[in-house]
């Protein structure tokens, strides 16, 4: 659920306070501070609707923070976060103060286009690996500060969620193994810093080639192998070899065209950090109702 998202209420007011400044100069000088108006926001295109709450929670900000005004915002929601929408579905209905509405109107569908266009292309991919076992994972390349909400997302479109930040699996990549001296100092260091500081996270190590994953086969300690770069054929073999021993990820590159094919070689996930970082935002319009 987006209530469980910490930072929600931060993040609006944070966006509204970078858009308002010192006030909506464009609504203050022609809407009459007691106009009562209705307006909708419409789905302008086929998709996974996502954000309903952050879009109703930026009107009440509004009408609550900036206009003080005695009447509260109606607000119904037509959809929930996760629902198929088509062109011309109305998401929500929006009665109360003009200025409040105006003034909330471009912060409310930022967040909201943006979560759907996420939801929307995460089921898109989803739907590609019908009838495999791999499950599509996001990745840590979100916008910052939205992390969670974009994370929430992927979710809403059908997506898993890998770790949410630094601090709660360990990844050792590529530099992380080099700077350490190897793959195996780096298991063994992981190891004795988890000890010491009594804490029980997952361990997942990056490989780039078959060389590498003997390595960490003959040694062990980990939970998840990445498979970084790897084309279809190699990691079909490195599948084989790891034989459900461990965790399997591919990463690196995979388009919508790949993914299919990368699922089709048993893989357990496919991280695809596009998923967050290089989405279109959906396409919602608030009109007079």
């Amino acid at each position: 659920m987006m209530t469980s998202i910490p930072n929600m209420d931060q993040l609006i007011q944070m966006a509204l306070l970078e858009d308002v400044g010192d006030g909506d100069h464009s609504t203050l000088s022609c809407i009459p501070p007691t106009a009562i108006k209705t307006a909708k926001m419409v789905a302008k295109q086929e998709g996974i609707v996502c954000g309903m709450e952050v879009g109703e929670r930026v009107f009440n900000f509004v009408n609550d923070s900036f206009y003080h005004t005695q009447q509260p915002m109606t607000i119904v929601l037509m959809k929930k976060d996760g629902d198929h929408v088509a062109k011309g579905n109305v998401l929500m209905t929006i009665e109360g103060s003009a200025a409040a509405i105006l003034t909330a109107e471009r912060t409310a569908l930022n967040f909201m286009q943006r979560l759907s266009g996420i939801a929307t292309q995460t089921h898109h991919m989803v739907q590609m690996l019908d009838g495999l076992h791999t499950r599509l994972l996001d990745t840590r390349k979100t916008t910052p500060n939205m992390r969670l909400l974009e994370k929430y997302a992927v979710k809403c479109g059908g997506g898993t969620n890998h770790r949410i930040g630094l601090y709660d699996m360990i990844m050792l990549k590529d530099n992380h193994i080099d700077f350490a001296g190897g793959i195996e100092a780096a298991i063994d260091r992981t190891h004795a810093y988890l000890k010491e500081k009594g804490k029980d996270l997952k361990i997942e190590i990056e490989i780039r080639n078959l060389d590498e994953l003997e390595q960490v086969l003959a040694h062990g300690g980990v939970d998840r192998i990445m498979l970084d770069n790897f084309d279809t054929d190699t990691l079909r073999e490195a599948v084989r070899r790891i034989d459900g021993k461990y965790e399997t990820e591919a990463s690196g590159g995979i388009t919508e065209e790949t993914l299919r094919s990368y699922a089709e070689t048993g893989v357990d996930f496919i991280s695809v950090g596009a998923l967050t970082h290089h989405i279109k935002s959906m396409d919602i319009s608030l009109v007079k109702k």
